[in-house]
Formats: structure tokens, C-alpha cells, sequence
């Protein structure tokens, strides 16, 4: 394969046909999946070309995976507490997609045991983290932390600071041990998954950053990076994701048994 890496990019928010806002002299009112435009945005900019993925049935998993280089966890709606084991809903839990958390899980286990290179953005953290039998926090207001992780305003705006793991791939990628974040997220880390450690945290101690000890780069951030691409540090992110991808493009390894 030569050129710019195929980069998948999940759509994790389903939006219902009542919920849909009819546009005059548009489309039909109708069920529709939604995907933020700064994410295939920031993919370009990196020197990747994005692959917008709809919801697919199992079977077309490996196919599509075949023809891609990189695999980017966009954000979205709550997971289902049923994805980690847990029965009782937190009376805050938001509206939650049983399809959306079947494919992106399923889709992400099989990219994970290829070793391909995984960008994982607040939703698209929280997933991989399940996906590797971890467990989150339904609601994090219930902590009592000092932090606001859902912040109102724009998503270009950063809110609070986070500490990065001078160790970690995450810091030699950004060359720097802090950030400066955004955040809007109510849902959080708890459990950790097999094979991944934090490498990034709040001052409020909540995980911001993961990496994959057992894989050359699987990366997952709660904050929203697309949204602060123009920042070096988050730019850096992008650039490395799509740089890892370039150099597995040729690559036809067999795959690894998926980590759950």
C-alpha cells in the first residue's frame, strides 16, 4: 500500500428520526448517524485520509479492516452498563445505543488483535477501556472531585490541566509532560482494563490518558483532541497516530487473539 494511510473513524451517535431536525426542502425525516466534521478534519491535516465507518454486522469487520491502516474511536453517547458487567443504570445515565456498543466494541477488538494503530477519543477511551474488560464511573459528579468535566462552552476551549506520565508514549509524543484540556464527559475510568495503564490524569485524580503496554500504539485521550488540533501538543497526537499507521500500511501480520 503507498499514499496516505486509510484512517477508519467510528460514528458513535445515532440520532432518531423524531429527533432528527427537518431541513426545508431536505432529506426525509429519518434515523441518521452523526459524526463531529473536526474529526476527519484533524485525520487530513495529519496526512491520513479519513473513512467515515456507518454501523456494520460482524461479518464486514475483517474486510473493512483489511483496507485500513488506522483506527480512530470517535466521542458519543453513554455505554450501556451491560458492556461492563454492571445491571443498575445511574439515574443520570444518558441515552444509550445497544447497537452503537456492539459494533464499535466488536469492530475495535478485531483492530486491536491486528495491532493496528488506535486513537481513541473521550466515548472512543471509555470503549477501549471496556473492551479490555474494564469497568467506568456512571456518573463522576458523584465523586465530589473539584474539576467540571462537562464544561459549557465551546469545544476549542480547554478548562482544566492534565498530567502526562513522563514515561509514557503520550509524553514523548506532545514533548511535554502537561496539557491543557477541554473536558465534557460525565462518565469516567474506574476499573482498568487488561494491558492498559494510565498515562494522564486530572487534578481531581480521574485517568485522561491510556496506553497500550502490548501494542506500538494504541492511545486514548478524554479529552476532545480533534476540537484542539490547532495546538502543537494535540496536533502532535494526530500526527504520530497517522505516522504509526503509514508504517504498518504494508503490513499483513497475522492477528493476535483479541484482548477482552
Amino acid at each position: 500500500m503507498t499514499g496516505p494511510p486509510l484512517i477508519g473513524i467510528t460514528t458513535s451517535e445515532v440520532r432518531l428520526a423524531e429527533r432528527a431536525q427537518p431541513v426545508h426542502q431536505g432529506e426525509p425525516q429519518r434515523s441518521e448517524l452523526t459524526l463531529g466534521l473536526k474529526y476527519p478534519q484533524a485525520i487530513e491535516r495529519a496526512g491520513g485520509i479519513p473513512v467515515v465507518i456507518p454501523l456494520l454486522e460482524p461479518a464486514a469487520y475483517e474486510p473493512l479492516l483489511d483496507r485500513l491502516a488506522g483506527l480512530c474511536l470517535s466521542g458519543g453517547p453513554d455505554l450501556d452498563p451491560e458492556t461492563y458487567g454492571e445491571s443498575s443504570r445511574h439515574p443520570e445515565l444518558g441515552p444509550v445505543e445497544a447497537e452503537v456498543d456492539r459494533f464499535e466494541l466488536g469492530l475495535l477488538r478485531a483492530a486491536d488483535a491486528r495491532r493496528m494503530p488506535i486513537l481513541a477519543i473521550c466515548r472512543g477511551l471509555q470503549t477501549l477501556n471496556v473492551a479490555r474488560g474494564g469497568a467506568l464511573h456512571q456518573h463522576v459528579p458523584d465523586l465530589h472531585g473539584a474539576i467540571e468535566h462537562r464544561q459549557g462552552g465551546a469545544c476549542e476551549a480547554v478548562t482544566h490541566p492534565a498530567r502526562i506520565a513522563p514515561d509514557s508514549l503520550v509524553a514523548r509524543t506532545i514533548g511535554r509532560t502537561d496539557a491543557e484540556v477541554n473536558s465534557f464527559h460525565h462518565q469516567a475510568i474506574s476499573r482498568i482494563g487488561r494491558g492498559l495503564r494510565p498515562v494522564g490524569w486530572a487534578p481531581d485524580g480521574l485517568v485522561e490518558a491510556l496506553e497500550a503496554d502490548d501494542r506500538d500504539f494504541v492511545v486514548a485521550v478524554q479529552w476532545h483532541a480533534e476540537c484542539l488540533f490547532e495546538r502543537p501538543e494535540q496536533e502532535a497526537l494526530f500526527e504520530a497516530f497517522v505516522a504509526a499507521a503509514l508504517g504498518r500500511a504494508g503490513d499483513h501480520a497475522p492477528p493476535l487473539a483479541p484482548v477482552r
